[in-house]
């Protein structure tokens, strides 16, 4: 077994191997992976990160990349792209990574592809661990893209401090179908290529579902951009910063982000839950007490709780 304790202090000094290569044991969920992650925990707290979600083909992709140009003018940029898994490696497609190359040559920018494994939600089951290990890193931005499969890909407002829905013109029925989901957890939409017939359209559709839906005075910003030329991008970047200031003054950011943690924790314990109770051989049994209705499942509950709690 190799020795990585020379991990955690490279990772403090912003080294991007020992970065790469913590994120990938986090991935495949090695022991050594947690620990590093274990240690250096406390010095996290201070990223501002970003969700991008939409569906495919808006362009969240060009957009993270324009944004990121700009931010990492001042400020290091991380950057997670969740793509679909390949059905040969179980890796990562690489799709946003291929589309952001022209990052990578920036010293202030790191770019990880992460694969979905099968989770559904939009994210990558360890991209909060990630979002982690980048902010332990000194990346003071972190912008994290959504694979874009449409109105389920709310999961990444567990993770994120905004949450930029990006839109194009044209979509008509599409946006009624995604007001059940990413439509309202958005806190700034981009109608990503306005140049197109229908921009208008869009940007009055997406406003008047806003002001039946919520607080007029609060009304998440309406952003128009034409990514490809880096249009209106500059604009969006000051958004994005004048809300994130409006809401640590309001101290909404932390009551969010103790929400976050409350259902992360949540998550992790039914995760460990399930492992415990999984190699309980009192789970067989009652699963065949259930089959035959010998019991109930309430009080099957009952019987396993006071089980794993004794």
């Amino acid at each position: 077994m190799k020795n990585h304790n020379y991990l955690p202090s490279k990772i403090l000094e912003g080294n991007e191997r020992a970065l790469a290569k913590a994120i990938s044991m986090i991935e495949n969920q090695e022991k050594e992976g947690i620990e590093i992650l274990k240690k250096l925990y406390k010095k996290g707290g201070k990223a501002k990160v970003i969700g991008f979600t939409g569906p495919p083909g808006a362009g969240k992709s060009t957009i993270i990349q324009c944004l990121a140009s700009i931010l990492s003018e001042r400020s290091k940029v991380g950057i997670i792209a969740v793509d679909p898994t390949s059905p040969f490696t179980g890796g990562a497609l690489l799709g946003d990574r291929i589309r952001m190359q022209n990052l990578f040559t920036n010293p202030n920018i790191f770019i990880r592809s992460m694969a979905t494994r099968g989770s559904i939600g939009g994210l990558a089951p360890m991209t909060l661990d990630v979002v982690d290990l980048l902010d332990i890193a000194g990346y003071e931005w972190i912008l994290v893209e959504t694979i874009g499969v449409g109105q389920d890909e709310v999961d990444v407002a567990m993770c994120v401090e905004e949450v930029v829905v990006v839109l194009v013109p044209g979509l008509g029925d599409e946006i009624q179908a995604l007001k059940a989901g990413i439509m309202e957890i958005g806190d700034i939409f981009v109608i990503n290529k306005a140049d197109k017939d229908g921009s208008e359209l869009t940007y009055m559709e997406i406003k008047n579902f806003l002001e039946m839906e919520g607080n007029k005075d609060k009304m998440p910003k309406i952003v128009k951009t034409k990514a490809i030329s880096m249009e209106g991008i500059s604009e969006l970047a000051e958004i994005l910063k004048d809300d994130l200031k409006r809401k640590e003054k309001e101290k909404n950011l932390t009551e969010k982000k103790k929400n976050q943690l409350k259902t992360r924790l949540f998550q992790m314990l039914t995760k460990e839950f399930q492992n415990v109770f999984n190699q309980k051989k009192e789970l067989e049994k009652t699963i065949e007490d259930l089959f035959w209705r010998k019991t109930d499942p309430y009080t099957a509950v009952e019987v396993l709780k006071k089980e794993i709690l004794c």
